[in-house]
Formats: C-alpha cells, structure tokens, sequence
C-alpha cells in the first residue's frame, strides 16, 4: 500500500501537471487557435473550410473535433478505467495516452493549409491522448494524500501545471514573436512550438512514470478476461456510486458548470482573435497572464475551502463565471478583454483545482485503487466538454456570432449554481460535509 503525503512521490505526482498542461496551453489555447484561424481564415467565403468533403466554418470545424475526440473518450474511459482497476496496471494506460498525445502534438508540425485532415485528425488524437492520460492522474490523487491534504495536493498540481506550460510557452513565445531571427517564417515557428509541445510532454512525463506507483489490483485473482473484467470492476463501482447521496448530486452540479468552464478556456484565444481580431503576440501574453493569475486562484481557493467549505466557494466562483459570460457578450476593445482574461484566470485556476479535491473527498478513502471512480469524474467533465463545444460551435454557425455563443455558456452556469444550492441542502440535512 501506498504510502500517502510523501512528499517525494506528492511531487513526482505534480509534475505530470506540469508536462502535459503545455498541450493545454499552447495547442487548445494559443499559438495552435491563432495558427489554424490565420491557415484558414477566408472573408470573403465566411471563413468555410473543406473537411472531407462537408463545408464547415473554420472555428466550428476545430470545436467539433475537440467534441468528438471527448466523446470518444467518454465511451473508452470507464472500460479502461476499470481494466486498469481490475488487473492494477493504470500507468501503463498513462503511459499510452501520453505518448499518443505527444507524438500528435509532434505531427502537427507539418500541418499546412494543405493538409487539413491531417492537422484535425492530430488536433484531435492530441486530444484523446491529454484526456485519456489525466483521469489515471486524477485518480492518484486519493492515493497519495489524506482527506485533509488532498485541497492543497490538487492546487499544487495544478499550480506545476501553470508554471510549467508559462515556460514552455515563453520559449514558443521567443520563436513565434521573432521567427525571422532563427532564420523561421511565422508559419515554421508556430509549428516549431506544436514540436516542441510533444517533447516537452512525453520528456517530463517520465517523472512520475518513474515515482509513481503502478496502481494496485482490485481482483484477488484473475478467472475473467480483461473485458469482461473491467465490465465487472465497472458495475461495483456503479453500485457504490449509487450509494452515495452526496457524490450523485454533485456529478450533475460539475457536469453543468463545466459545459462553461472548459469551453471558455478552450475558445478564448479564437474569440480574441476573431472578434476582437487581436494579433497571435498579444494572445499569447493574455494567455500566460490567465496562466499566471490561475496559480493564484488555485491556492486562493483552496484556503478559502477551509473556512467556508468546497460547495459554499464553488458556488460563489460560479456566480462569477456568470457575470463573466454576460462581460464577454458586450467587451468591444482589447483592453477590456485583457482585464475579463484577468478575472478568467483568477477563477479558472480555482474551481479546476476545487472541483477535483472535491470530488476526491467525496469517494471511499480506503480502496486499493480508485480509476474506476475518478473515470466518472472525468466521464462527466469530457461529456461536457462535448456538449459546451457543440452548443458553441452550432449558436456560432446558427447566428454567425461568438458573442452570442459565449452568453449561451451561462445558461450552463445558471444550472450548476442551482444545483450546488441542492448540493448545500443536501450537507445541511446531516450528510458528510466537505471542507
């Protein structure tokens, strides 16, 4: 067993935050947005682009990969995570995931306006690669910290995630804001950084992959297949889900609001770029300010858990993200974009980090291994990332403006802050309370 708040093993843990949130950073949220609007952009066409045959306008085409490839993974991950419960092997499916990511983000370096299935179809096995190496991460988290501790083991995994894309972007950022210096085009260096992405990824990956331990089996013996092994492991963790009042309600209440969360993140730079049509430079600097601000969202947050509890603060962030929505509706120059990317950024680190301690306090603390649990945590999140990118991608293609995509996100904000409200109920009638 484990060993749990060890320090050595806490940081090798954390540093897998840390080599795959540069994907996160530059690939969904800078230069790869910048990059594809500018290969594809087309005024004079309404900014349609080719897939395979079907016309698509060219944000909508990238927010419907991304869709798809959560999909995707919202199907596979509770079979996966169970496999790896039932025969205790979950690095070995980090390890996969995180290869698959980093060689995708390494193809994407010869992504070209010729080439646009190519670049999509690696956007999205990126994509699946990021998703599918995260939930065997999450589900560590249990494992290696103490219910008191695991608030501030999640902000500090989330704040080497921060550190470590800002360095990495910063280096693109060097390349990208003067490519003729190293003898590049603007085109050759944004894929430079896509190259880059990948290296860095898979290079500190292995941090953990060495610390960390493999994972312990929940199946004394192995009389069952792997398949049918895993459909077992799945259905007692759903029949203990089951039982828990507390942690069914607040599936619901994160599925909700992180149809908002994650698609704000995920289409910021492209909202920036196209309707603010604000230069990839200034992007970027947004971006690593929002980075920056989150690492202090993320420990805010967590010492704000300790007095007033995790509900009570995700709904105060919540009420937040609303006023942000409606903000993003009416911002006409870059300065007040800037100062809205500040406030992102600020409540962004924050309920990211919460949202998964909270989680993690809800589950049984004694398991020998917990991926199977935390694949209905992660099977929640990709579900709404599915549904946050589709709605803005159809709103945008039905009204043919952002603007109005991003007000529709707060309706999805609305929903989680009643149902946290339910949550908050639900603790005053007795139930465990998280803090």
């Amino acid at each position: 067993m484990q060993t749990k708040n060890n320090k050595k093993t806490i940081r090798a843990w954390a540093f897998f935050d840390w080599a795959n949130s540069a994907y996160n950073l530059v690939i969904t949220s800078t230069i790869f947005p910048a990059y594809y609007v500018a290969i594809t952009a087309n005024p004079k066409n309404g900014d349609k682009v080719v897939f395979f045959g079907k016309s698509f306008i060219n944000t909508a085409l990238s927010d419907y990969a991304l869709a798809a490839a959560y999909l995707i993974m919202a199907i596979l991950l509770p079979i996966l995570t169970s496999i790896a419960d039932y025969r205790g092997n979950k690095k070995i499916f980090m390890k996969s995931f995180t290869w698959l990511g980093s060689l995708a983000c390494c193809a994407l370096f010869f992504f070209t306006s010729h080439t646009l299935e190519f670049g999509i179809i690696c956007f999205g096995l990126a994509a699946i690669g990021y998703a599918g190496g995260f939930v065997f991460y999450n589900s560590y988290l249990p494992e290696i910290a103490t219910l008191d501790m695991q608030d501030s083991v999640s902000a500090k995994g989330f704040t080497y995630g921060y550190i470590g894309s800002v360095i990495l972007q910063i280096i693109c950022f060097v390349f990208v804001l003067a490519p003729k210096t190293f003898g590049l085009t603007d085109a050759r260096a944004a894929q430079l950084s896509f190259l880059l992405v990948g290296i860095w990824w898979i290079g500190f990956a292995y941090i953990p992959f060495t610390v960390l331990p493999k994972g312990s089996p929940n199946a004394v013996t192995h009389h069952t297949n792997l398949v049918r092994g895993g459909f077992i492991e799945l259905g007692k963790v759903w029949n203990k889900v089951k039982k828990m009042p507390l942690l069914k309600r607040y599936l619901p209440a994160f599925f909700c609001y992180s149809m908002g969360v994650q698609t704000i993140m995920l289409v910021a730079a492209s909202f920036g770029a196209k309707i603010l049509h604000l230069p990839t430079a200034n992007l970027i600097a947004i971006i690593l300010i929002i980075q920056l601000v989150a690492i202090a969202g993320a420990n805010l947050m967590s010492k704000l858990s300790e007095t007033y509890g995790n509900v009570r603060v995700l709904a105060g962030v919540v009420v937040i993200w609303i006023l942000t929505c409606v903000a993003a509706y009416f911002i006409q120059n870059a300065l007040q974009f800037y100062i809205l990317a500040g406030v992102v950024g600020l409540i962004m680190g924050g309920i990211q980090s919460l949202s998964r301690s909270t989680y993690s306090k809800y589950l049984p603390q004694d398991i020998p291994d917990t991926a199977s649990f935390f694949s209905f945590y992660d099977v929640t999140e990709k579900l709404a990332i599915v549904g946050g990118m589709f709605s803005f991608g159809f709103v945008e293609e039905l009204t043919g403006n952002m603007r109005n995509s991003a007000l529709v996100l707060g309706v999805f904000f609305i929903a989680g802050l009643l149902l946290l409200f339910s949550l908050l109920k639900e603790e005053k009638r007795g139930e465990k309370k998280v803090e």
